[in-house]
């Protein structure tokens, strides 16, 4: 990767202190940075993991070759405001099942058409979660929502987070590899 690569900056008022990298499904770079990260440090943030970088954006290029979307297969404002208002109707009792499971409570749910997550918690305890999530499995939408729901528990990934999410799902690689393996593609769609 050139060092001159154009890349997004998102810099976030809470308290981590890390910074992070995402790879977009149409294969630009977004750096996650506290918010005050200084340009350099950034600068060499991107620098120390210009291989990282260089594979993520080939791999994400190889796949969306490999899954050339049909623009039939585009999917349509009216069929995204179906699957929102289906998200609506089908999240909520899948979120109060779970969290009563885990004894955990959050805020309010909001469903969005989102480009780059399956899902979010913030501080506050609302949850966000991708209309798309009715393109996947029963199986994976609920891996979304536990994953979120973990938030709860641990505002963080680390590893306690995942034992929390493996108490209650014990097989979610699984469904977690199925996005992996399918989300690209699913919200692709989307973007057409």
């Amino acid at each position: 990767m050139e060092e001159e690569r154009q890349y997004q900056v998102i810099r976030s008022r809470k308290r981590h202190k890390s910074m992070t990298l995402q790879i977009t499904p149409d294969a630009r770079l977004v750096v996650r940075v506290p918010y005050y990260a200084s340009a350099e440090e950034i600068r060499r943030f991107v620098s120390r993991n210009q291989r990282w970088i260089e594979q993520n954006i080939e791999r994400v290029r190889r796949e969306n070759a490999q899954r050339a979307i049909n623009p039939d297969d585009r999917i349509s404002p009216e069929e995204l405001r179906r699957l929102a208002e289906l998200a609506k109707h089908t999240i909520p009792p899948r979120a109060d099942f779970y969290a009563s499971q885990m004894g955990v409570t959050y805020g309010r749910i909001t469903i969005r058409n989102q480009k780059t997550r399956w899902g979010s918690c913030s501080a506050k305890g609302n949850l966000n979660f991708n209309c798309l999530l009715m393109l996947a499995p029963p199986d994976v939408q609920d891996y979304v929502i536990v994953h979120e729901l973990c938030h709860r528990k641990q505002m963080n990934h680390s590893r306690l987070f995942w034992e929390e999410v493996r108490r209650v799902m014990p097989d979610y690689r699984r469904r977690e590899q199925w996005l992996k393996e399918n989300g690209g593609r699913l919200i692709m769609r989307s973007l057409m």
